[in-house]
């Protein structure tokens, strides 16, 4: 057994912990995630960085929060003079490659990968770069109008990048197989992202009157907080109120989404099996950020609310770890930088990691206790009209706004979020402890000025490029058929 392992990191798009089987949902069937769980470690408590795309991306593979890299939105460039995870496992030796969406923006599209086996779903350019100088703005890209389009389908676009994706997995897994140097294989699937469409295959996995409605009912949107408000005038909540029956429609196309992925996770693991490689690989399965589903009436992202932002994290090395231990500590997608080094066995560990915002997980991963370490949570994107920060510590999250009131919550007595217990003598304590930790290096005045220069900027960017040659930065991945198959 290899004591530098292999890493096969699968990362889904959209999916909340609440949706798998193994954190208790009770209808979502996802099997071979289950198994996953079972034959590994599954973390309770992980929160993204960012309930976004791209700034939930650059922050993961650079190990620091959003606002220190300027990684503010789903049109912020990740610089390439920042490095990454894949940056440091390369230069120890490690083949690296991905296959799927990565959500960069700008014109380094590898960011330490050797190569990238697909191109991106997404536009790479500064093209959804939002302005926050104009106030509430609506987003008829993620508007719930759209919501009645929910259902099965015969074929979709997702469903094709998605097959693109395992297609080139499975094809670089096998060609790694009798490598010397260990390898680290990122596939990244779109789905369980709107449209929420899947094919009747999935659809009939499960029967329509099983679909359950959210728990947390919808508030009026005069009474919910600014911040919430912001986000559901973004998505026209307020013009387009959904159905009980478009929501079970959404929520029951979701289910099936997720268990197609699911489908495609348990054929990955078959093949590392299959190739003899799964007692030498690390599996790593997470999401980028979750979706709201309906709960509390909102939809999509960009929400601080758990199904919004507490995503599944499970890792697994055969022999190495007690099979199926759950943590309950809190932790964030920030920790896998320092992790995954410190599972490669990079050289320079402490100095690579020095500048990290996140810790390594090996102790929690290998049944040590760890101190207990507040999880930062921030949105700077589309749809707000200010900075903002979560910052989560075992039972609590504290929501702190910008010129707004805060929230503070008590996940253990009030797992739905829905009271609010900033100012109650009771919490006093806790609440100041989490204020401090959302304000120690993080001025949101000034991030607020940072945001609406850099908006400014690469919308000046984003028009000159549109005028004359056209610009693009999409990533081109390259196949030779001359060297593909029989030709000598």
């Amino acid at each position: 057994m290899s004591e530098r392992p292999n890493i096969l990191m699968i990362m889904v798009d959209q999916m909340p912990a609440a949706t798998v089987g193994a954190y208790g949902h009770p209808v979502v069937r996802t099997p071979n995630i289950d198994r996953l769980a079972a034959e590994g470690v599954l973390f309770e408590r992980c929160m993204c960085n960012s309930p976004l795309c791209v700034p939930s991306r650059a922050s993961l593979v650079t190990g620091k929060l959003p606002g220190r890299i300027g990684a503010f939105d789903n049109g912020t460039e990740l610089p390439a003079q920042v490095p990454t995870f894949m940056h440091h496992l390369r230069r120890a030796g490690y083949r690296t490659a991905a296959s799927g969406k990565m959500h960069f923006i700008g014109p380094d599209q590898l960011h330490g990968l050797e190569e990238r086996l697909t191109t991106d779903i997404y536009p790479s350019g500064f093209n959804w770069t939002p302005d926050w100088t104009a106030g509430v703005v609506r987003n008829p890209g993620s508007s719930v109008e759209k919501l009645k389009a929910a259902g099965p389908c015969r074929w979709s676009m997702q469903l094709d990048y998605d097959e693109e994706v395992q297609f080139r997995s499975l094809e670089r897994l096998r060609a790694l197989a009798d490598a010397d140097e260990p390898f680290f294989l990122w596939t990244s699937f779109t789905h369980p992202h709107q449209p929420y469409t899947i094919t009747r295959e999935y659809w009939d996995r499960y029967d329509h009157a099983e679909i359950d409605l959210p728990a947390a009912p919808a508030e009026p949107i005069g009474e919910t907080h600014p911040y919430n408000r912001w986000i559901q005038q973004h998505h026209s909540v307020d013009l387009f109120p959904p159905s009980d029956e478009t929501v079970r429609n959404v929520r029951h196309a979701f289910y099936g989404m997720v268990s197609y992925v699911d489908d495609k996770i348990g054929t990955l693991l078959a093949e590392l099996e299959r190739l003899g490689l799964a007692d030498d690989t690390v599996v790593l399965f997470a999401s980028d950020h979750g979706e709201m589903l309906g709960e509390h009436g909102m939809w999509s992202k960009r929400t601080f609310f758990d199904w919004s932002a507490r995503v599944p994290l499970v890792v697994r090395w055969p022999g190495r770890w007690a099979r199926g231990r759950r943590v309950g500590d809190t932790v964030s997608l920030v920790d896998l930088f320092p992790t995954l080094l410190d599972l490669a066995g990079v050289d320079d560990l402490d100095v690579a990691t020095a500048d990290a915002d996140g810790r390594s997980l090996r102790p929690l991963l290998e049944g040590r206790d760890a101190e207990l370490r507040p999880a930062v949570c921030e949105y700077y994107g589309e749809g707000a009209l200010h900075p903002m920060r979560a910052v989560c510590l075992g039972r609590y999250k504290y929501v702190h706004v910008h010129t707004e009131p805060p929230l503070l919550f008590d996940l253990e007595s009030d797992p739905l979020e829905q009271t609010d217990l900033v100012g109650r003598p009771e919490v006093a304590e806790i609440e100041a402890e989490l204020r401090d930790v959302a304000l120690t290096d993080w001025d949101p005045a000034e991030m607020e000025r940072d945001v609406i220069a850099s908006q400014q900027a690469r919308k000046l960017i984003l028009e000159a490029q549109a005028k004359g040659k056209p610009v693009s930065w999409d990533h081109r991945p390259g196949f030779d058929p001359s060297q593909q198959y029989v030709r000598d």
